[in-house]
């Protein structure tokens, strides 16, 4: 009796174990399949988000931006801001992720630019 509990027990395991392992192997492909995608642009925006701590889509719905414009990103950081504040009642916390948020999308921002100037410099070339 034993002996078959054991060996169900190895079988399961095994089976367990080989699931598992192709599905570590899927999803690594599949990783690097989104890594070829994004190119060297995802790589820096990659960068930017673990240097800041915070991605893309984070700061964007922290700051309630869809769009990647200056002046959006600054009125709505201005705002954010000021009710924030910890002498209206506010928390510092959330400040504190306002401008991080802030630092995020302008450095995605920066990123956009210099693969801008980066294209526009090959197509003169």
């Amino acid at each position: 009796m034993a002996k078959y509990l054991a060996q169900i027990i190895v079988m399961g395991v095994q089976v367990v174990g080989r699931a598992f392992a192709r599905a570590l192997q899927q999803e690594y492909a599949a990783s690097q399949a989104a890594a070829r995608a994004r190119g060297r642009t995802g790589q820096q925006s990659a960068a930017a988000s673990s240097i800041s701590g915070m991605s893309l889509q984070e700061a964007q719905q922290i700051l309630n931006i869809s769009t990647l414009s200056p002046e959006e990103i600054q009125k709505n950081y201005e705002h954010l801001f000021k009710v924030n504040d910890k002498s209206a009642g506010g928390s510092f916390y959330l400040q504190s992720k306002v401008v991080r948020a802030k630092e995020r999308l302008e450095e995605e921002l920066n990123i956009q630019t210099q693969e801008q100037k980066q294209s526009q410099q090959n197509s003169e070339t």
